[in-house]
């Protein structure tokens, strides 16, 4: 299964699981040092920005704005409202057994809030 995929306004290619299963394999190809992004809540796509180097930060606000974008805390609010999103290095990912597929945990992460009227506007692009 393909992952989606976006390009941030500087090129860097960002891709985004579809599924558990996806989310999985999207993890699975992530480099130590590249940047993988999912919300504070649960019932997100993994988004992972392909780079090598360093990112500026609009290309991470354009890469969280993607992810929220496609959260199930978007998608599946009445009321549409702004969505946290966790952003962290792929060396910080773990599996633990026992796990439910498409579900990890992460050591180390940090904050960005994608706006309510952003997600709109990306939407409607």
């Amino acid at each position: 299964m393909k992952f989606r995929e976006y390009k941030t306004s500087s090129g860097k290619k960002v891709l985004a699981g579809k599924t558990a299963k996806n989310n999985e394999e999207l993890i699975g190809q992530i480099g130590d040092e590249e940047i993988v992004l999912h919300t504070k809540k649960p019932g997100s796509p993994f988004v992972n920005i392909k780079h090598t180097g360093r990112l500026s930060k609009k290309d991470i606000k354009e890469a969280a704005l993607f992810c929220a974008a496609y959260s199930q805390a978007w998608k599946k609010a009445k009321i549409k409202k702004d969505v946290i999103v966790h952003y962290f290095k792929g060396k910080n990912v773990y599996k633990k057994k026992g796990m439910k597929l498409g579900t990890f945990g992460v050591k180390k992460f940090r904050e960005i809030k994608v706006k309510k009227q952003d997600i709109l506007d990306f939407k409607n692009e």
